[in-house]
């Protein structure tokens, strides 16, 4: 095994997690970094890049808070630049499905002369468990600003396995991988796939964009996120990611996780159980 450590930025985040577990299962050393560790890596501050990226030769990127967002590209270019000076030779990024700016950021990656790789995902599953639905889901009633688009749910465990994939085999570098579940549903099917699984209701009620930043001003989300979240549902959501994707079979050569398998995990895991809920309602 290599000495030098694989960089993972972003450890906390739901994919770094399980891309650092993953590799050190199978013995990698590896440098899990975010604004809370030491060194702190943080993206709206580069004077923290050099020091978590120095020793180290490949690394998992994921971008805060999105790559969507305007200034990522220039970040991203600035970031591929402190990369080739500090020897850092292979990138494997998480990008997002239908996003232009990402879509800029991933070219910056593509001709930098690095080797890399680019996982460019659907929506997560795991949104429904351990994102922004879940309180919904618990309260039995799921509220977004999104109608009859399907979309091809990801399992962030696929995409955990695929940028390991990409880490480790080096026959898969310089390779785009568009990643999605086999399946493509509506908001509304995954409620009622959710109902069955739980046991108790979970409604799908479809509301205004405005109403959604709204209730997520109240919560306190900070600017970016917001400018995010209208991005994904105004633009992004519109139909253009609907067709399932063959990204993941062709880096692990099985097919990608179903919705079905998905909360077999989830139930689980405990993440829906409404008990304790209920005894202090």
């Amino acid at each position: 095994m290599k000495t030098s450590p694989i960089l993972i930025i972003g450890k906390n985040a739901k994919t770094g997690l399980r891309v650092e577990q993953r590799l050190q299962a199978l013995g990698y050393n590896t440098r899990g970094v975010s604004r809370s560790t030491s060194p702190a890596f943080d993206w709206e501050d580069p004077t923290t890049w050099r020091p978590a990226m120095e020793g180290t030769e490949s690394a998992y990127v994921t971008f805060y808070p999105d790559l969507a967002i305007p200034t990522a590209e220039q970040t991203i270019r600035d970031f591929v630049a402190l990369a080739k000076e500090v020897g850092l030779r292979h990138v494997v990024l998480l990008s997002g499905r239908g996003e232009q700016g990402a879509e800029r950021a991933e070219t910056v990656l593509a001709n930098s002369g690095l080797e890399w790789n680019v996982v460019r995902a659907s929506w997560f599953m795991q949104n429904f468990s351990e994102g922004f639905m879940i309180e919904g889901i618990l309260n039995g009633e799921l509220m977004l600003p999104a109608g009859d688009i399907v979309e091809p749910f990801i399992d962030i465990d696929d995409i955990a396995d695929v940028a390991v994939a990409a880490l480790a085999r080096p026959e898969l570098r310089n390779r785009l991988f568009e990643v999605s579940g086999p399946r493509a549903l509506t908001f509304a099917q995954c409620a009622a796939e959710i109902s069955e699984a739980v046991g108790y209701p979970v409604k799908f009620t479809r509301i205004s964009i405005e109403e959604f930043l709204q209730a997520l001003r109240e919560e306190g989300l900070p600017k970016e996120m917001l400018w995010l979240m209208n991005e994904l549902f105004t633009v992004v959501f519109d139909g253009r990611n609907s067709k399932p994707t063959s990204g993941v079979e062709e880096a692990l050569g099985r097919p990608a996780t179903d919705f079905s398998e998905y909360l077999r995990k989830v139930m689980a895991s405990g993440a829906w159980d409404r008990s304790g809920l209920l005894q202090t309602a």
